[in-house]
């Protein structure tokens, strides 16, 4: 069901989003002690208070009139931060050449968090660093990678 919630409100959201210059990057449905549909939004130059309050409204209301969610939730609109999960392809390419951190499901050379720059990215591989390659299937999460 989760699923299927996320790909509506990607095509509602695709297409308040139409004539803007905002992307979506990311929906998801989640339970954590309540049902969250969180919206993740982003830009050129970054996301504004604005931005978010804007989505959020236009999406509301469309919802309510279409009212596909029969539990109760709280919708959050948001800019996915500076440590953004990479989840589509879409997102690797927006990032190559980019530092990320990829964390894995078991160590690969020792470790199970592999820093390094994006290089380029297939179905079954990533390439950082321009020579070490890392099976899709090992990997747990990609994001972007914040040096303190």
């Amino acid at each position: 069901m989760a699923n299927h919630i996320e790909n509506l409100v990607e095509k509602l959201v695709a297409e308040l989003l139409a004539d803007t210059d905002i992307e979506l990057v990311d929906v998801e449905y989640v339970k954590e002690r309540d049902w969250y549909l969180r919206v993740f939004i982003d830009k050129i130059g970054g996301i504004e208070i604005e931005d978010c309050q804007s989505l959020s409204e236009q999406l509301e209301s469309k919802l309510d009139e279409l009212d596909p969610i029969s539990e109760s939730y709280y919708l959050e609109v948001s800019s996915p931060g500076i440590d953004r999960v990479l989840k589509k392809d879409r997102d690797l390419e927006r990032h190559k050449g980019d530092m990320i951190e990829i964390s894995t499901f078991a160590p690969i050379d020792g470790s199970k968090s592999i820093v390094g720059k994006l290089t380029s990215f297939t179905n079954i591989d990533l390439i950082i660093n321009d020579s070490k390659v890392i099976p899709r299937d090992k990997i747990a999460k990609i994001k972007l990678y914040v040096e303190f």
